[in-house]
């Protein structure tokens, strides 16, 4: 059993001080569990033995996903778990995940309340981590009928054309049989991309603080997944966050943020700025636009609800597509087999045309399977991001089903529903080819495939990611062959994972490319 170190919760020390208060904290937690007990005797899904205080807490580990995991397939694929003072529901099937995500949609929409997401994104102001409300789904439209329009379609496919060639061009002009830090190219292709759409320009190299843009996105990332004391512990948890230094970290983490969002806006709000044609605006000209107009929104629109919507764009847009298209990579030189007929399916699927076109993805079958296997073993966000009921519901039978209390928290394991062995034929294999005579997809029809969950909740961008991940995939395997630094081979690329809300690799990724002969294409 995975076990929580000093080193991966860093408030675990003031917490074992805060312990000396166990007699208080054991009455404070009975008075809780009598205020909330319900009439009736609920019959709850099952529970791993807890510990006093934390409850199952240390039975998380480093990689959460996979602890649950383990867990699940002891105590069933779902199971209640104690984590601190949050009574928290994990589902690893999915026959649950599609209960919570549909069936019962409406009772598992909501959010829960963490402090650093509360933070991060302005007094939940934002779509990701805001809990279920009427402003919630305004902002929610809002948010859809801007960034994932036609239009902005249009002006995303432009900005992916520009970033992909400028990475292509690098990478030729790059040493002869030099290794690249494969990671560091995908973050950076995938921020330039988003910038171009959302600012309508890169802010690559700029300083905020003393922080590169790219390293404030990046802490702030950090922060949104790192451990909380007051996240488990609300009555007392900031005392923990505040010992430990977590509180003062979020501070200026948001500080940072805050003034490169206020300066992104600030160059739009520009009275000296050209004024762009309506079809040549992006996604903040869209938002200061309603600063001015508060009778276009259904909601008193703010600078504030820019900077979270802004937030939410390179949340789910840099580090989800980043992720994904790093661990696509990873297993297709791994796997020589897969590298091969993908090879060989696009470079002979272009015919005689010397560059690819975002077209050419419908005709490229094989890259639609590698992409879904790349999803299903590798999902950016393994356990999505969180529920939570917003009422009493009961899941499984009628007759015999388990009862879910309102303010439950809610996980649903999209990593071990896409490794459970009764959907998935030897589920730990990179194994494209499955989805040959499969329609499964992941687009939250189908349960047994969620990387971007299913329901009110699921993530807006499953369209643009996927396409994006094609189209980077198919232009690095078009225009280069790729080898292993000196001294490696294929075999020895690590897959071990490193956790957080979305799941990286552990090691980087080091390749050399070696640019491909156009002239060997035409046959």
């Amino acid at each position: 059993m995975d076990t929580i170190s000093t080193s991966t919760l860093p408030w675990l020390l003031p917490l074992l001080i805060l312990l000396l208060l166990l007699p208080i904290l054991s009455l404070q937690i009975l008075l809780r569990t009598k205020r909330k007990k319900p009439n009736l005797c609920p019959k709850l899904p099952p529970s791993p033995p807890r510990l006093p205080i934390i409850g199952n807490l240390h039975q998380l580990g480093k990689l959460p996903h996979q602890s649950l995991y383990r867990l699940s397939q002891k105590h069933g694929p779902i199971m209640l778990l104690q984590l601190g003072y949050i009574p928290t529901l994990v589902v690893s099937s999915a026959e649950f995940a599609k209960q919570v995500s549909k069936t019962h949609d409406l009772h598992f929409c909501s959010r829960p309340r963490s402090p650093g997401p509360r933070r991060l994104s302005y007094d939940y102001l934002d779509v990701a981590f805001s809990p279920y409300s009427d402003s919630w789904r305004a902002r929610r439209k809002l948010f859809v009928s801007e960034l994932f329009s036609a239009k902005r379609s249009k002006i995303f496919m432009r900005a992916r054309e520009v970033e992909i060639d400028h990475l292509i061009r690098s990478l030729c002009q790059s040493p002869p049989n030099s290794a690249i830090n494969f990671d560091e190219k995908i973050f950076a292709l995938v921020d330039g991309i988003v910038c171009r759409v959302a600012f309508g320009k890169s802010y690559e190299g700029k300083q905020f603080k003393g922080q590169k843009c790219q390293e404030v996105i990046g802490e702030t990332i950090k922060m949104m997944d790192s451990f909380s004391a007051e996240n488990f512990f609300p009555s007392f948890g900031w005392i923990v966050d505040l010992l430990s230094g977590h509180r003062g970290r979020l501070e200026k983490c948001f500080g940072n943020l805050d003034e490169y969002f206020g300066r992104v806006i600030d160059d739009h709000l520009d009275l000296g700025r050209e004024k762009l044609e309506q079809k040549d605006q992006d996604f903040i000209d869209v938002l200061v636009g309603l600063l001015k107009d508060d009778e276009s929104s259904d909601f008193r629109f703010t600078k504030d609800h820019i900077k979270a919507l802004i937030l939410n764009a390179f949340i789910g847009g840099v580090d989800t597509i980043a992720v994904a298209m790093v661990w696509a990579m990873s297993e297709v030189i791994k796997n020589s087999h897969v590298i091969e007929k993908l090879q060989e399916e696009i470079r002979s699927g272009l015919g005689k045309k010397s560059a690819f076109d975002p077209n050419d993805l419908s005709n490229l079958k094989y890259l639609k399977m590698v992409v879904k296997e790349t999803l299903r073993l590798h999902p950016p966000a393994p356990l999505l991001i969180a529920h939570e009921t917003l009422s009493h519901c009961k899941l499984g039978n009628n007759d015999d089903g388990y009862d879910v209390l309102a303010q439950t928290r809610v996980l649903i394991n999209a990593w071990a529903i896409g490794r459970d062995p009764n959907y998935w034929k030897n589920p730990n294999e990179f194994f494209p080819e499955r989805f040959e005579d499969n329609d499964v997809d992941f687009r939250g029809q189908h349960f047994e495939l969620l990387p971007f969950g299913a329901g009110r909740r699921i993530c807006p961008s499953i369209g643009m990611a996927s396409s994006t991940v094609e189209l980077i995939l198919a232009n690095l395997l078009f225009h280069f062959d790729w080898e292993m630094p000196c001294g490696m081979r294929r075999e020895d690329i690590s897959m071990e994972e490193e956790g957080g809300i979305t799941t990286h690799k552990k090691a980087p990724l080091c390749l050399v490319p070696i640019r491909y002969d156009l002239a060997r294409v035409v046959r």
